[in-house]
C-alpha cells in the first residue's frame, strides 16, 4: 500500500490517497468547493490510467457545495468513458440526502457493496 498527500489547497481540502488491493482511495478532509474544484477533478483524473477502480471516501468532508458536486459527477462520467469505476464510501448524512436530493446517490449504491480496508 503507498500513500499520496496532495492539498488541493491547505485551507480548504486535504487529499490522501492510497494505492491498495488493485484499486485506489482517495480520502477527502475539509470543504469542496467551487475554488477546489478544478484541482480536484485533475488530481483524481490522473489516475484513471493507473488503477481500474477508484474511491473517494467522504469521511473527514466538511461541507460540499454545488460546484463540489458537479465535480463528482463529472469524475463519475469521466472514470466511466475510461473504463475505470469511480464510487463513494463515508458520507456523513447531510451529504447523503444532498447526493439523494440531487439523484446522484444511485449512481454510487453498488460502491457500498464492496469492502473497502481503510488505512
Amino acid at each position: 500500500m503507498s500513500t499520496d498527500t496532495a492539498g488541493v489547497s491547505a485551507s480548504r481540502l486535504k487529499l490522501e490517497v492510497y494505492d491498495q488491493d488493485g484499486g485506489t482511495t482517495v480520502r477527502l478532509s475539509g470543504r469542496l468547493i467551487f475554488a477546489e474544484t478544478a484541482a480536484f477533478k485533475v488530481e483524481v483524473k490522473r489516475r484513471f490510467t493507473e488503477t481500474k477502480r477508484i474511491v473517494l471516501d467522504l469521511t473527514d468532508l466538511t461541507f460540499m457545495d454545488s460546484s463540489g458536486l458537479g465535480a463528482i459527477v463529472s469524475l463519475y462520467v469521466s472514470a466511466k468513458a475510461a473504463g475505470c469505476e469511480l464510487g463513494l464510501i463515508n458520507m456523513n448524512k447531510q451529504l447523503r440526502e444532498l447526493l439523494r436530493f440531487t439523484r446522484v446517490l444511485s449512481l454510487f449504491e453498488a460502491c457500498g457493496q464492496y469492502p473497502v480496508k481503510m488505512p
